[in-house]
């Protein structure tokens, strides 16, 4: 799956050629071609989009088009399917939406470990960078998936636009930088283990409420778009 920008060319079955946003305003004109699906879970919800499935002169090959419910925003990724592979529009769906997992972990990189931080010039000097940094990233991802479910006692998300919000929110599960900072409170600048705890559980109970909240905005505001 490539991402392309608009002005990208597609042959279409019919034999003709045109733009995706071209296409996407000669065929899919009618509002019931779209179709609302989520593009998975973030870290406020539900990631609810417009999909639409256009086919073109290979076979292998299709257009998928991505409008915003908002803004009305487009995307469009041209997508490949070897041989013997199920086509479906839902595992389309599925692998667009693995592209945000992975621009977290450059973010998290680049904020939290420095990935984009390093001013060497010498190809070894920024090897040795990019693997510290990679290795660290690396224990800390490792160590929050095995805390992820000994430490998360957040409360259930909102199934509703209208719930009052729970009187204990819980805490999220250990994240990749809240173990950073732990190593580096202990470690680098060590500081009174109860007064790192303590910290750490306001930070993370304080995550929880505001993450619930923000999930019952987001709840609202797709109910409205969907409907």
């Amino acid at each position: 799956m490539l991402r392309v920008a608009s002005s990208f060319m597609v042959s279409l079955a019919a034999g003709t050629s045109m733009t995706c946003a071209g296409t996407v305003k000669t065929l899919l004109k009618d509002k019931k071609r779209w179709e609302v699906r989520s593009a998975g879970k973030g870290s406020k919800g539900e990631r609810w989009y417009a999909w639409a499935w256009i086919a073109t002169a290979s076979p292998r090959h299709c257009l998928l088009a991505r409008r915003h419910l908002k803004t009305g925003e487009l995307a469009f990724r041209y997508c490949f399917t070897p041989e013997g592979q199920p086509l479906t529009k839902a595992r389309l769906i599925r692998a667009a939406g693995l592209r945000w997992p992975v621009e977290e972990d450059f973010e998290i990189s680049k904020d939290c470990f420095g990935l984009d931080q390093c001013q060497a010039r010498l190809y070894t000097a920024i090897l040795r960078h990019i693997v510290l940094v990679m290795a660290s990233l690396a224990i800390c991802a490792v160590t929050a998936a095995l805390l992820r479910g000994r430490t998360g006692t957040q409360a259930p998300p909102p199934a509703r636009p209208g719930p009052e919000p729970p009187a204990e929110p819980g805490m999220i599960p250990l994240t990749v930088p809240e173990i950073k900072r732990i190593l580096a409170a202990l470690t680098a600048r060590p500081l009174p283990p109860p007064h790192v705890i303590h910290w750490d559980a306001w930070t993370r109970r304080h995550q929880a409420r505001s993450r619930w909240f923000h999930q019952r905005a987001r709840l609202k505001r797709d109910y409205a778009l969907v409907s």
